[in-house]
């Protein structure tokens, strides 16, 4: 057996063994795609196992994620921080070799995956990275930006929308550095994929664009390699390996949905060791194969050393363009202490206008700014004025037509943030989060600041109905750990939304209106702490009303219709409850006193994010149904968004409060 060969066996029985002794994980896809895994780290991928965040090197996304220890394994042949220890730890509490990759906990994973098709999405979003910053900073003897993006796959990513929508769209644009390596085995869960997929995907590719590769068998690592040279050569359209496996390979349980998601079993792993002629111990790796592959990592690091000294000539000869990179990469840290100065917010005005002037400043403060739409970019106002469109033509462009495809822009867009040396921000109607919450929940996991704008944000939208008017979306969004949702009242507010957006390591969402609101005097940067007092009272309120968005218009007359019958009245901003609650004690009590008790929540959305403001003698005003087509006006009038309603429940509030005692 050649030692190449025998590496690969070597992949497969250590991740068998680590899903026997966790007892739980996927040996399958690890025992049938780890020749695809080898092949390319050993062959291909440039990488520092020393530096795994070398710039220049060369991305590996695992979208079958459930392969997990398939990728542990081949990182713990080629030197990367991966131990004995830590296989045997496989899916163990506080373990870095997670159940699936888990971005930050083992320096060399891309990103997170594990919902299957975000992966290849990702990937995608890489190799839209890369060829951008490479139209941005390439010259012609000085490729600083060269590098390729390789994804693994199997028949899941293919079925899932995702993954259709992500390689649509990367055929579209041409993104030749992008090669997807599919590990078709025919075996999902349920069974043979002749039940539920049987589409000619090498028609459909090609169909996309792709350049489409056939390998008989995935065990050939010969043909293999000719393959990946094969899509290497071509820069035009990317390029997709389909690879014949089997699921298993190796063992007892070959060829059968058993194997997909289950450990081996004792009695079976023994004859995958006997088919195998393996004879080491547990978790032991031969130590032919152990030199090999560390030979092979050693040799590798030679690529990092020769970019260091391309980019150390580039800054000799480029010293501008060269600390510009530099700048891309660490992260720009614009001054945005004089951005509120630019803008005299005076007339009634949109928010999803407001915040386009707002973006547009901001592009010009960081030229690292890439701004996306699924298609509707005249209606969220996020176009980067006069900064071209990507495009096979422009790669150069800060603008990116993802089409109608929301599924793929969320994801694709925390490719292009994990990728390194840009920021990304994406927008949809916000009823259309739904498609993207996907998405959305993986950059909060991961902790990445993509910028998610969502306009046309309430029943304000009016005539299209309740399709496109948002009800149950802010209380969705405002579920997921670690998600900052912003709904602004006004202009002041929808720049303090986008500082915040820009200054913190968290995604963002921005939720603004396609009606036009006021502008409030006493709105600004204090927005940024989530909840401010807006307007005041002399002395102690006897009534708060709570607002966001739109709605702080009808908190504002209410306030004037109780001030004059003498009822002291504050009214609260609360554009985002997750900056509101990260503040002190102190400041919330300030805002919200509890001795207040009477209060009033306002917000054209669902009414379950404001029961702990509310409070017991508190009222909500809320929906608690969908929206029906018609005027805006008339809508919030029929539904109860109205002066004359917020009065009245203040009144009941303060009623309630009073019948306590």
């Amino acid at each position: 057996m050649s030692i190449p060969n025998k590496c690969v066996n070597t992949v497969r029985v250590l991740s068998a063994e680590a899903i026997q002794r966790a007892n739980s994980g996927h040996p399958g896809i690890c025992l049938g795609a780890a020749p695809l895994a080898y092949e390319v780290y050993a062959e291909f991928l440039n990488f520092s196992y020393k530096n795994p965040g070398w710039d220049n090197r060369d991305r590996f996304v695992l979208s079958a994620g459930h392969g997990s220890m398939l990728l542990y394994s081949i990182m713990h042949l080629f030197g990367f921080d991966v131990t004995k220890d830590d296989l045997m730890n496989f899916r163990q509490f506080g373990s870095k070799t997670a159940g699936h990759p888990e971005y930050g906990k083992i320096p060399g994973i891309e990103t997170s995956t594990g919902p299957l098709g975000q992966g290849l999405a990702n990937a995608v979003g890489f190799a839209v990275a890369e060829e951008h910053l490479a139209a941005v900073f390439n010259k012609p003897e000085y490729p600083v930006v060269d590098h390729y993006t390789y994804v693994l796959c199997g028949d899941g990513c293919l079925e899932e929308g995702i993954g259709y929508e992500a390689c649509s769209f990367a055929g579209t644009q041409k993104l030749g550095k992008l090669i997807l390596l599919y590990d078709k085995n025919k075996i999902t869960i349920e069974g043979d994929t002749d039940t539920n997929f049987t589409e000619d995907v090498c028609t459909r590719f090609a169909g996309m664009g792709w350049q489409v590769i056939r390998v008989p068998d995935a065990n050939d690592l010969t043909v293999l390699k000719l393959a990946i040279e094969r899509a290497k050569s071509d820069l035009t359209r990317p390029s997709i390996i389909i690879c014949n496996s089997h699921i298993g390979y190796g063992s007892p349980l070959a060829d059968t949905a058993d194997v997909h998601g289950a450990p081996l079993g004792e009695a079976n792993l023994k004859i995958l060791k006997e088919n195998l002629a393996w004879t080491e111990e547990p978790f032991e790796v031969p130590a032919d194969v152990r030199e090999y592959c560390r030979k092979i990592a050693e040799n590798k690091l030679s690529a990092e050393e020769k970019w260091n000294e391309l980019f150390a000539s580039y800054e000799k000869a480029y010293p501008e363009l060269a600390a510009t990179y530099k700048n891309y990469m660490n992260g720009f840290e614009p001054d945005f202490s004089e951005l509120f100065d630019k803008f005299s917010f005076e007339k009634p005005e949109a928010t999803r206008a407001s915040g386009g002037k707002v973006l547009n400043e901001i592009a010009k403060l960081m030229p690292n700014l890439m701004s996306g739409s699924a298609d509707l970019a005249p209606s969220t106002k996020t176009d980067l004025k006069e900064k071209g469109y990507f495009s096979p033509e422009n790669r150069a462009g800060r603008n990116i037509r993802f089409g109608v495809r929301e599924h793929a822009m969320s994801a694709i867009c925390n490719g292009i943030q994990l990728h390194g040396g840009l920021r990304i921000l994406c927008s949809t109607f916000f009823s259309f989060s739904d498609y993207m919450k996907a998405g959305i929940r993986m950059s909060a996991l991961m902790e990445i600041p993509v910028i998610y704008v969502m306009t046309h944000d309430s029943i304000g939208v009016g005539e299209d109905g309740p399709t496109h008017q948002p009800m149950e979306q802010l209380i969705s969004l405002r579920s997921v750990p670690g998600l900052k949702v912003f709904r602004p009242c006004d202009g002041k507010e929808t720049v303090a939304a986008y500082v915040a957006a820009f200054t913190q390591n968290t995604p963002t969402v921005l939720v603004l209106s396609r009606q036009n609101l006021n502008q409030n005097a006493n709105s600004g940067i204090k927005a940024i702490a989530g909840g401010y007092v807006l307007n005041d009272c002399e002395g102690t309120p006897d009534v708060i009303l709570i607002g966001t968005g739109s709605e702080i218009d009808i908190c504002t007359a209410a306030k004037e219709a109780l001030s004059s019958e003498g009822i002291k009245t504050r009214v609260v901003s609360m554009p985002c409850m997750e900056e509101f609650e990260k503040q002190t004690p102190e400041y919330r009590e300030h805002v919200l006193p509890v001795s207040v008790k009477a209060r009033v929540c306002v917000e054209a959305a669902s009414h379950f994010s404001w029961h702990r403001y509310a409070r017991d003698y508190g009222e909500i005003v809320a929906m608690k149904s969908f929206g029906v087509s018609g005027p805006a006006k008339v809508l919030f009038e029929n539904f109860g968004f109205t002066k004359d309603n917020v009065v009245t429940a203040a009144k009941r509030s303060l009623d309630r409060v009073k019948n306590s005692k």
